[in-house]
């Protein structure tokens, strides 16, 4: 079985709008093991809409189309859909209903074009909208499957996790054959890097399939194994990661979908043990990122953004001389930001960050992309140098994540040595 996913918006095609719609379908899509034959993008206009409905349907046995499915003159995949499949619309007043509510939930006065909303393909079953006012339809025809869904991120991921990927999965059962995908996600080792310590890739894999898939947090890498059942498919990806994990296990930090910050979450709240953030140049991400996680209370206890010189002197003690002599951005002083974190705060570690992210203020000895991070418990106070780009905002990124994967590393024991 095999899908196409669809993009209905101006404001793709122009670039306003990132498609990150089509990559999650397409991913929840692959856990299933249907094949996603090609995914495309189409503007608001009715003739080029109703030319990419036809090709898709012909050539697929799921189509999923998202945008479009608002109340406003250019939303016009729902009229789109009826001409498509000859049809017309009638109210779903139990739609109408979920509309109303929440404009209530919200405190705002629905106006009477939101009605509009509740008018549905009469063919279609509708996939009701917890989030939002635009349902999601589902229609079944010569043995085929046409869905449409919001274009809001959030609200199209709910449909897709509770009602999509269900439906789809309960009608298409593959027998004698399963493909199961394993993501193991690396930081602070470069593609090339990690390639060349893997090895003989084919003797690794074994038949299987891995892709490195480089972002400015890391590398993410994805086994594909393809077995004739579940358990064969299942145990040829545990074999292969933990070949992975033998060659290359320091640089891993998590799988699926972890997060770096619910990482070091775990392992602080595993060791019963407290942080605190001093951060010049990331100007509060580090500690962004960590209380992104729920619970954090438990272990950070605060974060300090000592972005001028004096506020690193007058809050967390950094001498005036060390300055004088090294520079703010130097090692020196990344460890006594770290140290002094710790001691403001009373926690059991302290973090630190320093550097110049660009594109002014550097010199030809300390260029732009140049971070010092410290770190500091009862029995040790290190920093570590790096050297990262010229782009302000990916080094912001970056910056962030080597801090905490120096986080990591300091609990597990592991050698930052990158």
């Amino acid at each position: 079985m095999q899908a196409q996913i669809i993009t209905i918006g101006d404001e793709i095609l122009i670039g306003q709008t990132i498609n990150t719609n089509a990559a999650y379908i397409g991913e929840e899509l692959t856990k299933i093991q249907i094949a996603v034959s090609k995914t495309t993008v189409v503007g608001d206009e009715e003739s080029v809409i109703l030319q990419e409905f036809k090709s898709a349907f012909e050539n697929n046995d799921v189509v999923i189309v998202t945008g479009g499915l608002g109340p406003t003159h250019d939303d016009i995949t729902k009229d789109c859909i009826v001409k498509f499949f000859n049809t017309e619309l009638e109210m779903n007043y139990e739609v109408l209903e979920d509309v109303r509510s929440i404009f209530q939930r919200r405190g705002r006065q629905m106006a009477k074009i939101n009605e509009t909303q509740a008018l549905v393909p009469k063919i279609a079953r509708v996939i009701r909208n917890t989030r939002g006012t635009a349902p999601g339809t589902w229609i079944e025809k010569d043995k085929k499957i046409f869905i449409s869904l919001p274009g809001v991120p959030h609200e199209m991921k709910e449909m897709i996790d509770t009602e999509v990927i269900p439906g789809i999965a309960k009608l298409y059962k593959p027998e004698n054959h399963s493909i199961k995908i394993r993501n193991l996600l690396s930081t602070g080792i470069a593609e090339s890097t990690l390639f060349e310590r893997l090895g003989n890739i084919s003797e690794l894999l074994e038949g299987a399939k891995l892709a490195f898939l480089p972002s400015q947090f890391g590398v993410k890498m994805r086994i594909t194994a393809e077995e004739k059942n579940e358990d064969l498919a299942l145990n040829k990806l545990s074999e292969i990661e933990q070949k992975i994990r033998s060659l290359v296990g320091r640089y891993i930090y998590g799988i699926e979908n972890d997060t770096l910050e619910e990482v070091v979450g775990r392992l602080l709240l595993e060791r019963g043990l407290t942080i605190a953030v001093a951060e010049s140049c990331t100007g509060g991400l580090i500690s962004h990122r960590i209380t992104n996680v729920a619970g954090s209370s438990s272990y950070f206890e605060r974060c300090v953004v000592s972005y001028s010189n004096a506020a690193k002197v007058e809050i967390l003690n950094v001498n005036e001389n060390t300055i004088a002599q090294y520079g703010a951005v130097s090692l020196e002083v990344a460890r006594q930001m770290a140290e002094g974190v710790k001691s403001v705060s009373g926690t059991d570690i302290g973090l630190s960050i320093t550097g110049i992210l660009g594109p002014g203020g550097a010199t030809r000895e300390k260029p732009v992309g140049l971070v010092y991070i410290g770190i500091c418990n009862e029995t040790l106070c290190t920093a570590k140098k790096f050297q990262f780009s010229e782009d302000r905002l990916l080094n912001k990124d970056r910056a962030a994540q080597a801090a905490l994967e120096i986080l990591r590393r300091h609990l597990l024991g592991i050698p930052y040595d990158e």
